[in-house]
């Protein structure tokens, strides 16, 4: 038996395929590749770097699926259950549209995969995959599994290994299909099986791939201790109250933390209110900011600095209370304090959030409500009806954000602090080399087609017409070389 596992692309550029420079291991697949029983083969494809060998026979294609790559996955199903192989989509997307994810596959995953995977496999093997397979989250890794990272091997990933301490998030932001998926709850591994995964590898560079690695600070406090000894650097994602905790703080420096990306999402606690962001209006004593006065977040700003953490702050942009100037006072914002990285994202309305919900509610959603499958709607568009300005506004706003942040005199400008970039050899190196990257991929990607074709996703044709037996046919002309 062979199962093949295969991470979509997003979709394509106006007039040429798109190849991810900043890609990273699918670690997910890794590790249902890693719960396959041995006598099983298990291959690996990434669309976003190679083209997929739908003619090479396997018993089962097993396909992740986020809302921004829903389309193209579609796409691939289609190709596969043409010549009669069966396909099982699982990750998010399935999980917060269940019945759209049906019709384009034979089986669906709801919820985390791990707990039954070893079920589907045996189906798969009987020939009686059922339709719908669920489970609820729970800690992930059970028993020490490891990933398959050899699946890993030559695909050019960035040299960084992705592993994780934990999954979910105690927190219920209104936007956020985490808390959705997890039902605001924090799962954490033992901690010894995360220091012998590490142990497993070679890389001294991890990202824990975390929702959030800080939601149960004691919980984080106890696996950071033993990391220490490890010697390793590492980046995760965390929300900003951790700068509440001291102890905590110390213990991230100790343990070889270079940063975090951390939801800033809004300078206005107007919308930090109304999108539930609790950790972002916390202080210390308990009390909110509206007791004390808003700073900005000046406090923590310099608590992450004072302690070396680079941050890359991520903010979400087209709020109710936000403006077109206020998203320029986020850019400059952003700008003076010197950030390592900084992802301006247009407010998406996710399916099975609150904030969907609410906005469907008032008629304020574009693209008949499935902005992921509309052939119109282009990658970083906004997909919604702001309150204080037009679509095509935010969508302007927000590429300007990125445009300014990205520009060779911004970066140079960000480099020169000496408590964070300029404070070791290595995090002046990841300043310099990923900068850049992030820079070309931003531009790259603004605007991107979702899927290869015009045509409806996952849409079946006749196998006995030549001119069309194949999907694949119907790709909009290519750029030779690509």
């Amino acid at each position: 038996m062979k199962i093949t596992f295969i991470k979509p692309n997003i979709g394509r550029l106006e007039h040429s395929l798109y190849v991810d420079e900043g890609r990273m291991e699918p670690l997910q697949l890794g590790l249902l590749a890693g719960l396959t029983p041995e006598d099983v083969e298990c291959a690996l494809y990434d669309d976003r770097i190679e083209s997929i060998p739908y003619d090479e026979p396997t018993d089962l294609v097993a396909i992740t699926v986020e809302i921004y790559t829903a389309r193209r996955a579609y796409e691939i199903a289609a190709e596969y259950r043409l010549r009669g192989v069966p396909v099982i989509l699982g990750g998010f997307h399935p999980t917060l549209v269940p019945d759209e994810c049906r019709r384009h596959a034979d089986a669906i995953f709801i919820g985390d995969a791990e707990p039954l995977w070893h079920q589907v496999v045996e189906d798969a093997r009987r020939g009686r995959l059922q339709p719908v397979y669920r489970s609820s989250p729970g800690v992930p890794q059970l028993h020490g599994v490891m990933p398959r990272r050899d699946l890993f091997r030559g695909k050019g990933y960035l040299p960084v290994t992705l592993m994780q301490f934990g999954r979910g998030c105690r927190f219920s932001c209104d936007f956020c299909a985490i808390s959705v998926f997890f039902h605001r709850r924090h799962f954490v591994r033992r901690s010894r099986e995360v220091i012998a995964e590490i142990e497993r590898q070679q890389r001294k560079f991890i990202f824990f791939v975390d929702d959030n690695f800080l939601a149960d600070h004691d919980a984080a406090k106890r696996f950071l201790r033993e990391l220490i000894p490890l010697r390793i650097r590492w980046v995760s994602q965390g929300s900003l109250d951790m700068t509440n905790d001291p102890e905590l703080m110390q213990l991230l420096a100790d343990s070889g933390c270079l940063g975090n990306v951390i939801g800033f999402e809004s300078l206005n606690p107007l919308n930090l209110q109304q999108m539930k962001k609790g950790p972002n209006l916390l202080r210390p004593d308990g009390s909110k900011p509206f007791c004390h006065g808003w700073d900005d977040y000046e406090k923590p700003i310099q608590i992450l600095r004072d302690h070396h953490l680079q941050t890359w702050a991520a903010f979400t942009l087209g709020h109710d209370h936000d403006t077109l100037e206020s998203i320029r006072e986020t850019s400059d914002f952003a700008i003076r304090n010197k950030f390592c990285f900084a992802a301006y994202n247009i407010l998406m309305p996710y399916p099975a959030t609150a904030l969907y919900r609410r906005l469907k509610a008032e008629n304020r959603l574009l693209y008949d409500g499935r902005w992921w499958l509309h052939p119109e709607y282009r990658f970083n568009h906004a997909a919604f009806i702001p309150r204080n300005m037009s679509p095509d506004q935010l969508t302007d706003a927000c590429w300007e954000c990125r445009r300014a942040w990205n520009t060779p005199g911004s970066i140079f400008a960000r480099m020169w602090d000496p408590k964070t970039h300029l404070s070791s050899p290595i995090r002046l190196l990841a300043y310099l080399r990923y900068n850049p990257l992030y820079a070309r991929e931003a531009k790259r990607k603004q605007g991107m087609l979702f899927g290869l074709f015009r045509r409806n996703p996952g849409e079946r044709v006749s196998a006995e017409s030549p001119a069309e037996g194949t999907l694949e046919s119907d790709r909009i002309t290519e750029v030779e070389g690509v």
